[in-house]
């Protein structure tokens, strides 16, 4: 129970400090993406994992660093997110360190005490269970076996439904089930995308708006690299500042915004994704090759494109747009947030 309370307390406070960031451009908006994931966030009690945890502090740390409050706080957040699920918040990291300046030296005090708390943490554990090492390295190599639980391809299918994995592995698995092939298209694909981002976040002059374009770009491109599953998508609460103050702006982007980032939640939610499904299953008949064909692909496709869209989109407007052009006017009472949490 006190981890559940945990998870979810982590979660929803996140979730709260992404609003009270989106509200300053549209906080309806902001609210119903919001409230829409956090409603499809099922799978975080229910499995257990410690994405929920990571992502929450994770998100947190991005709030106390952007605002300038409680930055300590946000280091030791940050710290742990990074200790414990280095692949969900490694690339948000990297960004603070891309950015210089103050946001560098936030990344490198994140850095000394991550390492602080990973040498305790070996030096507690080793004496208790001295082959740990061993131990996880064949518990990955088991997962990772053709049909495992971890296996992208096509052999695992059992778990590329609700669970699903959002790797880019999962999509080009399909087409050819080697490692060696998916594993090298998928960080070829992803590879070029990152570099364009890692370019593009060294050389911009750092800004409220160019910081939230970049996270909204580099985070699905996260749960695109490397193996990642449906719950770890949580990550995507960092795309709604951008997406709120895209649709403030309007016109065609702001639109664009709202759709990508919608289809977004939708396809990597759990009740939404359960929906989506059963509509597939009741509109395809069984009995047919094709239909079952279709539906494979659904599972496989729908997760991994449309976290490849999203960052696609997201560094397009990153890499051409001005980061440092000018937002629109944050309004005066959207400052009573901020106090209202320093009060607690």
């Amino acid at each position: 129970m006190l981890w559940m309370f945990l998870s979810l307390g982590s979660l929803i406070f996140a979730a709260f400090l992404m609003w009270n960031l989106g509200a300053n451009y549209t906080p309806e908006i902001s609210g119903l993406l919001i409230g829409f994931m956090l409603a499809n966030s099922e799978l975080v009690l229910v499995v257990g994992n410690m994405a929920g945890i990571a992502i929450g502090l994770c998100v947190v740390a991005v709030w106390c660093f952007l605002r300038g409050r409680f930055v300590p706080a946000g280091i030791l957040c940050l710290a742990i997110s990074l200790a414990v699920k280095p692949h969900d918040a490694g690339f948000v990291w990297l960004y603070f360190l891309l950015a210089g300046g103050i946001y560098r030296r936030r990344a490198l005090q994140t850095l000394l005490v991550t390492a602080v708390l990973g040498l305790a943490t070996i030096l507690w554990v080793t004496p208790i269970a001295p082959h740990w090492m061993q131990e996880l390295h064949s518990n990955i190599i088991v997962n990772q076996l053709p049909g495992g639980l971890n296996d992208p391809a096509a052999a695992s299918m059992g778990w590329h439904g609700l669970v699903m994995i959002t790797s880019l592995q999962t999509a080009i698995s399909y087409f050819r089930d080697d490692p060696r092939i998916y594993n090298l298209v998928s960080y070829l694909v992803c590879g070029v995308l990152l570099l364009a981002w890692g370019v593009r976040s060294l050389r911009s002059r750092f800004s409220q708006r160019g910081a939230w374009l970049a996270l909204a770009a580099v985070v699905p491109l996260t749960l695109l690299v490397i193996y990642h599953r449906a719950y770890d998508a949580r990550l995507l609460l960092l795309t709604v500042p951008a997406c709120a103050m895209l649709w403030a702006e309007g016109g065609r982007i702001g639109r664009l915004a709202l759709l990508v980032n919608t289809a977004g939640f939708v396809l990597t939610g759990d009740i939404s994704w359960i929906a989506v499904l059963g509509l597939m299953g009741r509109l395809l008949p069984a009995s047919s090759a094709l239909s079952a064909q279709m539906m494979i692909a659904m599972q496989v496709f729908s997760g991994p494109l449309i976290l490849l869209l999203m960052g696609i989109f997201y560094l397009w407007i990153y890499v051409k747009r001005d980061p440092d052009g000018v937002a629109p006017p944050v309004p005066a009472e959207s400052e009573e947030a901020p106090l209202a949490l320093a009060s607690l």
